[in-house]
């Protein structure tokens, strides 16, 4: 991908000189016209909207007005990652939720829903695991595996990994809907079920992305070159918002239990592939990140869909 940025504005000064009107008395404005407490509002805004359209552009398909020039940015972006998520995963459960409205069952509803986020991602992350897959199973030295990793072409352990990847999705899903069928007591069973589909699709999503952006700020570059080196380091406010965010979304989302064990186990597989990563390649590529997500997600979707077992 092409270097991008956000253009940014500095202004200075403490106070202005207002020439005096005839007749009239020297006075000294305290704020200036262009100060920046005069546009702070309209700036923070402004960086907000930034941020998100920044981030749809890298970590989705969808049509978003080129910016020029600020590669590094994305790092500082990166807090806003979740909200990528709310959005990748409303897509899916909205296909899943029409799905089941006009009549298909839930297996083919799931198919769907996972369609659909591959389409609004353009499998960026499922590309990366597979190419972080074939890297870490098939290279001997540190440099292979980044070699391996940077090749185009999917290798045997990649496909494998997309495979179980894409089942465990399928199976989550199916087995969370019928979960909560099987022991719904509501009137109207298919809003019931979709719905929770749906939150945890967005759930899943909003906490995978902050795994990403979390083991991108506690992994070095593994390469000098490539997206994520050129990006920067990601910077503490930004992991640490992207987390409390994502945090959050969940917890108002999700019920306890269901959270609990979502966040517990996205929690302890982003630490383990963060060391996976630093013992195979020291460090993170823009391939990890995408296998953080995929891993992650498929962790948070278990877990919930654990959490739904009737007893």
């Amino acid at each position: 991908m092409g270097s991008f940025c956000l253009p940014s504005v500095v202004e200075t000064g403490l106070a202005c000189y207002k020439p005096p009107k005839p007749g009239s008395q020297r006075t000294m404005s305290s704020t200036p016209p262009d100060s920046p407490d005069n546009h702070q509002q309209p700036r923070r805004r402004h960086q907000w909207f930034s941020d998100l359209r920044l981030a749809l552009m890298l970590l989705t398909r969808l049509p978003m007005p080129r910016v020029n020039d600020a590669a590094g940015d994305v790092a500082h972006a990166a807090w806003v990652f979740p909200v990528v998520g709310i959005l990748v995963g409303l897509g899916g459960g909205t296909i899943f939720f029409i799905g089941n409205r006009i009549g298909l069952g839930i297996s083919t509803a799931a198919l769907l829903a996972i369609g659909a986020q591959v389409l609004l991602t353009g499998a960026l992350h499922e590309d990366g695991l597979a190419d972080t897959a074939d890297g870490f199973g098939g290279g001997h030295s540190r440099d292979r595996k980044l070699e391996i990793m940077r090749d185009s072409r999917i290798g045997t352990y990649g496909v494998i990994a997309l495979l179980v990847a894409l089942s465990l999705r399928f199976s989550a899903l199916q087995e969370l809907a019928s979960n909560l069928l099987s022991v719904s007591d509501e009137l109207d069973e298919t809003i019931s079920h979709t719905g929770a589909v749906i939150v945890a699709l967005v759930a899943s999503a909003a906490l995978s992305r902050a795994a990403m952006v979390v083991t991108w700020y506690l992994l070095p570059p593994a390469r000098q070159d490539g997206l994520a080196a050129g990006s920067g380091a990601v910077p503490l406010g930004s992991a640490l918002a992207a987390l409390i965010l994502a945090v959050a979304i969940a917890f108002l989302l999700l019920p306890g239990m269901a959270f609990l064990f979502a966040l517990g186990a996205v929690a302890v597989l982003a630490l383990g592939m963060a060391y996976l990563a630093y013992r195979q390649i020291g460090g993170h590529t823009g391939d990890v990140l995408g296998a953080v997500q995929q891993v992650t997600e498929i962790a948070a979707l278990l877990a919930i869909s654990a959490a739904t077992v009737p007893v």
